[in-house]
């Protein structure tokens, strides 16, 4: 799947990336023609391809055939370990069935824990393998993945395990969250606080003693994990080392923003009803806010996330997929591009920064990724556009030409025939 020497050098490019900006949080840099020197793996030097250096001379040349080259996107939050999808509730919904309701009737969350339950970590290795591919091949170079379809101590380390194989295997980066709070699983239902025990006394240390885990995550909404719940179960989680997540305030205002903030969590995702008195709040503890217009999308909700209020706030706004058998079956960040133009009114630089540098501020990773700057992993897309505005304009079709992983291309499609269309109105 992938090939490359140690050093290329990539020539004729249209290249966007953002940057860290001095005295603000980001701006864009454009080149044109740019051109980007990669060496072991890492980015040496980038710039307008006049002012290349001559030491790149004997480098390998990619010609980029003065298309658009972008970071690769990082896709802050995943929930790619599972048996079966949930494709039989799309109908249920259909027809005015809400989330709760079909979680409340066993099915949900629920419906996959009971079918991870019954799938060997071997059978979950092969049915995750062609998803991982079907990241790269969109663009995605860097995931952040989940557990939290397991519930059980065996099945959440299962899943984790499961990560980390895969971790070893493929070209992807995985970067791993424990969500053993993700939901009540059936057993537990009439005895939730032997449930949060169970998490804290028993999952958390098999998780921190085998290091499977670099951030722990929990579903705060009343009807899963309160936010008094949640707050003790991820400050028990900061106890064995692992930075916290939330899923905050995503069909309802019950907390789960202010939790993120008391915590101090890298990141709070979905706020679709946070209050705008916590934009503030969130800026100052350094809190990173994640969109995921997916989820919303696909639960025919007309309720998106405040993305246009946080980022007038000064709130580095980041962007992910939320890929997931049951709410977001999508591994297309080029979708998630769109969703934000239409839906959060974010512009196509605002969009494209917050699927790759501000995403990569949600785990942790910016110094190293979601951006081309030298001395980073040298994580690109080659697309069959020629302008970034093309990305979220053109949607429904996959506009990746190459897709290169620490200097190595991992994917490569034909030269995308409309790519060369006069651009006619």
């Amino acid at each position: 799947m992938s090939s490359g020497p140690d050093s290329v050098v990539i020539k004729n490019a249209h290249i966007v990336t953002p940057v860290s900006g001095d005295g603000e949080l980001w701006r864009m840099a454009e080149y044109t023609p740019g051109a980007m020197w990669i060496e072991a793996g890492r980015i040496r030097w980038i710039g307008e391809q006049a002012e290349l250096p001559e030491q790149a001379a004997q480098a390998t040349v990619v010609d980029a055939q003065n298309r658009l080259v972008t970071p690769g996107f990082v896709d802050c939050h995943t929930h790619p370990v599972f048996g079966r999808h949930r494709a039989h509730e799309f109908e249920l919904r259909i027809k005015g069935a809400t989330y709760v309701e079909i979680s409340r009737a066993g099915g949900g969350i629920r419906f996959s824990v009971r079918d991870l339950r019954r799938t060997s970590k071997e059978e979950l290795v092969q049915k995750l393998l062609p998803r991982l591919d079907s990241f790269i091949a969109h663009g995605t170079t860097t995931i952040e993945a989940k557990s939290g379809y397991g519930l059980s101590v065996e099945d959440e380390l299962k899943s984790l395990e499961v990560l980390q194989t895969l971790s070893q295997q493929h070209p992807i980066e995985i970067v791993p969250t424990f969500l053993g709070a993700h939901e009540i699983p059936d057993e537990y239902r009439d005895r939730r606080e032997q449930y949060i025990e169970l998490i804290i006394s028993e999952m958390l240390p098999r998780v921190a003693e085998e290091r499977l885990a670099r951030f722990i995550d929990i579903f705060c909404e009343d009807h899963v994990f309160t936010a008094a719940e949640a707050r003790r179960i991820l400050l028990a989680g900061k106890d064995y080392g692992l930075r916290p997540k939330i899923h905050a305030d995503q069909l309802t205002d019950n907390g789960g923003a202010e939790v993120a903030v008391e915590v101090q969590a890298v990141s709070a995702d979905h706020l679709e009803h946070t209050p705008p008195e916590m934009d503030e709040r969130l800026l100052e503890a350094g809190v990173v806010p994640v969109m995921l217009p997916g989820a919303d999308f696909f639960l025919s909700s007309s309720l998106y996330g405040p993305a246009r209020r946080m980022i007038s706030a000064g709130l580095p706004v980041a962007l992910a997929t939320d890929f997931n058998p049951g709410t977001c079956m999508c591994e297309n960040m080029q979708l998630m591009l769109t969703l934000a133009a239409l839906q959060l009114k974010m512009t196509p630089a605002e969009a494209l920064t917050a699927a790759t540098l501000h995403a990569a501020m949600a785990i942790d990773r910016q110094h190293d990724i979601g951006s081309l700057e030298p001395g980073k992993q040298a994580d690109f897309v080659l697309w069959h556009v020629t302008s970034l505005s093309e990305l979220p304009y053109h949607f429904g079709i996959n506009h990746v030409w190459q897709v290169y992983k620490k200097g190595e291309r991992l994917y490569e499609t034909e030269i995308h025939p409309l790519s060369d269309a006069e651009n006619n109105d």
